[in-house]
């Protein structure tokens, strides 16, 4: 089945999109170590997001994978994870923003950050800046150490390895290709984002016995 959305994110950008219920989105690393950051809000009610504190909670685990479920901040299913090529992701750090590089990277001047660009991509949806929550890192290898400290080492995705989600209600979503130097192994690359439509529900056993009684001659 084709996909109904197909984006080609460039190194450093991102992009904005509406996903209905029962609709997957396949966000895939083409070339290998390159993190993506993703958030979504509730299509009818912008102030009901994706919630990292949520979802670990309930998980009762920071590293989520196929079969987790993405809660909301009021505790209603988002995402379904599907498929998971990697196994390791990242729900604790904040999406990299202007701040990040000054205060972190003591970088001066314009920086690209995945905050810029999800506030950038998502305005015309009617999302502010502020309300931008912490990100679904999807292959962000980040380890917390016996004493607390977070590590952020390479991602574990290779060329081609993807994650499959699917919807669990209406969503405004935000992907990003991430710009932060540490995420990435030091280097930038692109992400590409597909949207699908769920294939049809194959029909119960009954059901096609009541479909071939009823198509059978009288």
């Amino acid at each position: 089945m084709p996909p109904v959305l197909k984006r080609h994110l460039a190194p450093q950008t991102g992009t904005g999109f509406l996903v209905r219920e029962g609709q997957l989105l396949r966000i895939t690393d083409p070339q290998g170590e390159q993190v993506s950051d993703l958030i979504s809000f509730a299509r009818d009610d912008s102030r009901e997001w994706l919630s990292s504190g949520r979802t670990i909670d309930y998980a009762n685990t920071i590293y989520l994978t196929t079969g987790h479920t993405l809660y909301s901040n009021r505790s209603r299913p988002m995402w379904t994870i599907v498929e998971d090529a990697v196994g390791r992701h990242d729900f604790l750090l904040t999406p990299c923003s202007p701040e990040t590089f000054t205060i972190i990277y003591g970088t001066t001047g314009h920086h690209p950050s995945c905050f810029e660009n999800l506030a950038k991509n998502l305005a015309p949806f009617g999302i502010a800046p502020d309300v931008i929550p912490t990100t679904f890192n999807v292959f962000m290898n980040v380890v917390v150490t016996p004493s607390g400290e977070l590590q952020i080492l390479p991602p574990r995705s290779k060329a081609g390895d993807h994650l499959l989600l699917r919807a669990e209600m209406d969503m405004i979503v935000g992907v990003t290709a991430c710009s932060a130097e540490l995420s990435n192994n030091g280097s930038f690359k692109p992400i590409d984002v597909e949207l699908l439509d769920a294939p049809p529900e194959p029909p119960a056993r009954g059901d096609l016995r009541s479909a071939h009684a009823a198509s059978a001659p009288m």
